[in-house]
């Protein structure tokens, strides 16, 4: 017998998107610095996702850094009512696959005014901090953000790399809505964050969906890939969307080959033998 998921969720409360969504850090250059090498192929990419049913977009200040949201505000500005693009900052680059937190204000202040500035929008539906800068006050970081969404620069708010107790911190100055950690079938180190997430309907957003290292839950994999003739990284996106119905899907790619691969994740049905199997 399949195991049936949800194939929407609604951010906030008043954000409906399909669960299948796209991550733009792949779009840029190597070591997420600089230009992509094929901007024609990054741009066409960014608007096949649109033809293919995606409507929430992914990106980061620090993607480039900027690189990835001037590309989307390329491909697809005007945006089509109902899409949703989220973006982040409180990361600094200081060269190709550097990244240093910085949750200051002034920091923060410049980074969403560019963000902004960069995606042609009044107000990001989804603004998410990058991460918790530990030589930051929290209260600080968690203040300004407080602030602009009450001035409307932000309509919702998400964490990144957080634990429950940081969630229920930053909750005390703002509603938080989603959360964006690493976690894949073979690597459930937040699991404790996932079912805190769920039952607050919280949006889940995994990183890294393929990036535990662990032979035997990959192996498992493998095999439930070969007997529903797909690949091993497609098994591994339709498990997390079967997993739990918070968890929205970003992965990233630069080619249209991968993009339509990716997406056809969301076809598969698993079994409920093939989840026991996983586990």
């Amino acid at each position: 017998m399949n195991t049936p998921f949800e194939k929407t969720f609604s951010i906030g409360g008043d954000l409906t998107i399909n669960r299948m969504g796209f991550g733009a850090m792949r779009i840029t250059g190597k070591g997420i610095w600089g230009p992509p090498e094929n901007k024609g192929e990054a741009l066409r990419v960014l608007k096949r996702t649109l033809e293919l049913g995606v409507n929430f977009i992914d990106t980061a200040d620090s993607y480039g850094p900027y690189v990835s949201e001037e590309l989307i505000a390329e491909a697809l500005h005007p945006y089509p009512k109902g899409l949703v693009i989220a973006t982040k900052g409180g990361l600094v680059r200081g060269g190709p696959n550097q990244w240093s937190p910085d949750g200051s204000t002034a920091h923060l202040q410049e980074a969403l005014d560019g963000s902004l500035k960069r995606l042609k929008l009044d107000c990001i539906d989804l603004y998410q901090l990058h991460r918790i800068d530990p030589k930051v006050p929290a209260e600080k970081t968690f203040t300004f953000l407080q602030k602009a969404q009450q001035e409307g620069k932000i309509k919702h708010i998400g964490l990144s790399e957080v634990s429950v107790t940081d969630i229920e911190h930053a909750q005390k100055y703002f509603k938080v809505v989603s959360v964006q950690n690493m976690y894949s079938a073979d690597n459930r180190k937040w699991e404790a964050v996932l079912q805190y997430c769920n039952t607050h309907h919280i949006a889940f957003i995994p990183w890294y969906p393929m990036g535990g290292g662990n032979a035997q839950k990959l192996e498992i994999l493998n095999n439930i890939a070969a007997r529903h003739h797909a690949t091993l990284h497609q098994v591994a996106l339709s498990w997390l969307l079967h997993h739990s119905n918070n968890i929205l899907l970003i992965p990233g790619t630069s080619s249209i080959e991968h993009l339509q691969e990716n997406i056809q994740s969301a076809s598969i049905a698993l079994t409920e033998n093939d989840m026991k199997e996983v586990g």
